[in-house]
């Protein structure tokens, strides 16, 4: 009998460990994940996702309840006010760690008591899609792994990345100013550990294929537990060779085939995400040929989208969707405006000048924000992200400072996203409306913390029922927005793109379904003053009813015009959804 699968799985790995038995290692994981050596692959090209996939994004505890375990609470948040609006929720590391609000972790196999069991993330499961990350790059420095490291006993005494500080290690790209080599005792003597992001964030050594191994279990645990998108975090560092940028080696992509590859015959339906915050052109080689990530994170998206709403200018990124390739049937963009994490500014290499950069940078600060810095090979701190909540990001313009205007010019950011080819992920925190969080910056000492905060659900719930309060003016808006796009075929997020060219203050671009029986042209007034658009420049078909999916307006005139507000939206469709304004 042949074994197709296998002997893809050989042919791989013999890119990665050359020197090995690959024939060996091949059964070894395949019986880890309990995959048949002769398992049918899924269809080619599949798209495990349509019109209708909203993701969530969202901490275990960031709802919270007296006398409930967190994932509790927010199962109860979920089903009683998001059930028809997001499909799939991405609760960020659950499991137990000692830092960086759970990406240093110590056990990949439990769930963090403090936020409940893996029954609650199960029920969860039972209604969403969850989303869950595989923090593949490094684990705790007082993880057990790490201990065992230590002792020089296994499993664990040859899991981390030793480096030697006499290496040439000049060309290593740093996401941060830390040094990149710590020193520790341990049985046999001092050992520097590679250390991308922190002292307590300790890189593994893929390059012994136990930590593969280990890992297909893990994924395997995930996927008994209802895990069926697996976000790869932090993976564009994962293989490591001193002397080049140890970024985005042939390893690291071959890696990610391997372990799509096994994902994908286990659960058909799985994806497979990559965070890679990235220059985007390195960001778009995770596509592969259609055989890596199933998604990519559009990291481009939030800074410029950002940059655009406080300039009024969208110059740039119309520039840059005109550049974006048109995702392949089989892989899509995850796009977000807001996240755990910052605003990336390395995703502007090539995209900002450095004036521009730094002008949104002080917009920023301006704000309210924060910035964190990385090192570059040279020994000098560059701006790496900035710290900042996306309702404070966009509460006035570059030039003028904070102004009135500043929850329309956060509908019209999300507006923008919910219509772009991808899926949308929304920060809670955006979906909420949450400010800075200066306390929680104080109480932790990382400017990250400024949108890592908490809410207690009965005050939440009284926010949101208060109709003067911004985070219900917010929350239930997006809420009906999500619910417009959702029924719309126009906007799967493989559907056809085009920009449409209607000046510097006008963001606009048309969608028409896989089926091409119905067409969205989506535009946005991206300043703080009124512009008309002249239906003549965006070619309606006279023979079609057109009408504005948001407002329910209908369009009568086609040689007329229509005048938007300062930061209004228009969707014109000729079909409108069940879902529409109309």
């Amino acid at each position: 009998m042949s074994q197709p699968l296998k002997a893809k799985l050989v042919g791989m790995l013999e890119v990665v460990y050359p020197e090995l038995d690959c024939d060996f290692l091949a059964e070894q994981l395949l019986g880890t994940m309990e995959v048949a050596p002769n398992q049918e692959p899924p269809p080619a090209h599949q798209n495990n996702w349509d019109e209708s996939d909203i993701v969530l994004i969202t901490y275990a505890d960031t709802v919270q309840r007296e006398g409930e375990k967190p994932l509790q609470t927010l199962h109860r948040f979920l089903t009683d006010c998001l059930a028809e609006t997001v499909s799939a929720v991405h609760i960020l590391p659950f499991f137990p760690y000692s830092s960086d609000d759970g990406f240093s972790v110590m056990d990949y196999l439990a769930v963090n008591e403090s936020h409940g069991s893996w029954s609650d993330v199960e029920q969860i499961a039972g209604d969403f899609k969850l989303m869950a990350d595989l923090v593949i790059n490094h684990m705790s420095a007082r993880s057990r792994w790490f201990e065992n490291f230590r002792k020089r006993v296994d499993p664990g005494k040859d899991y981390f990345f030793e480096g030697n500080p006499k290496d040439d290690l000049s060309a290593v790209v740093r996401p941060r100013t830390s040094p990149l080599l710590t020193p520790v005792q341990t049985e046999d003597g001092e050992r520097y550990v590679w250390c991308t992001f922190s002292e307590d964030q300790v890189d593994l050594n893929f390059a012994n294929p136990r930590v593969l191994i280990a890992f297909a279990g893990i994924i395997k645990q995930y996927l008994d537990h209802g895990v069926v998108i697996f976000r790869l975090d932090a993976v564009a560092f994962l293989w490591k060779e001193p002397g080049t940028p140890c970024i985005h080696l042939q390893q690291t992509h071959e890696l990610i085939k391997i372990l799509r590859l096994l994902i994908e015959h286990h659960t058909p339906e799985a994806v497979v995400i990559t965070e890679t915050n990235v220059p985007n052109r390195e960001n778009l080689t995770y596509f592969g040929n259609a055989n890596e990530a199933h998604v990519i994170y559009n990291f481009s998206l939030p800074p410029l989208l950002i940059n655009t709403l406080v300039t009024g200018n969208c110059r740039h990124l119309k520039t840059w969707l005109m550049s974006m390739p048109p995702a392949q049937v089989g892989t899509t963009y995850l796009n977000f405006i807001a996240s755990h994490d910052g605003i990336g500014m390395r995703p502007t290499d090539g995209l900002l000048e450095d004036d521009e950069k730094q002008r949104l940078i002080n917009t920023m600060e301006s704000f309210g924000g924060k910035v964190s810095y990385r090192r570059t090979a040279d020994g000098r701190d560059q701006p790496y992200e900035i710290n900042i909540a996306l309702w404070d990001a966009l509460k006035g313009t570059a030039e003028g400072g904070a102004d009135h205007c500043q929850l329309q010019r956060f509908l019209c950011a999300h507006t923008i996203m919910l219509a772009l080819e991808g899926i949308p992920a929304f920060y809670i925190h955006s979906l909420l409306g949450t400010e800075n969080d200066y306390a929680r910056v104080e109480n932790t000492g990382r400017l990250r913390s400024i949108n890592r905060g908490q809410w207690q659900l009965d005050k939440l719930e009284e926010e949101l029922e208060n109709p003067l309060r911004h985070h219900s003016k917010v929350y239930h808006e997006l809420k009906r927005l999500i619910g417009i796009r959702r029924a719309q075929p126009a906007f799967h997020p493989n559907a056809t793109q085009f920009t449409l060219h209607l000046g510097l203050q006008l963001f606009g671009f048309w969608r028409q379904s896989m089926r091409r029986d119905q067409s969205v042209f989506c535009i946005h007034n991206i300043s703080n003053e009124v512009q008309q658009v002249a239906l003549s420049d965006i070619n309606l078909i006279g023979t079609d009813q057109w009408v504005d999916l948001i407002s329910g307006m209908a369009i009568d005139d086609l040689s007329g015009s229509i005048t938007l507000k300062p930061y209004q939206s228009v969707w014109l469709s000729n079909k409108p959804g069940s879902n529409s304004g109309v």
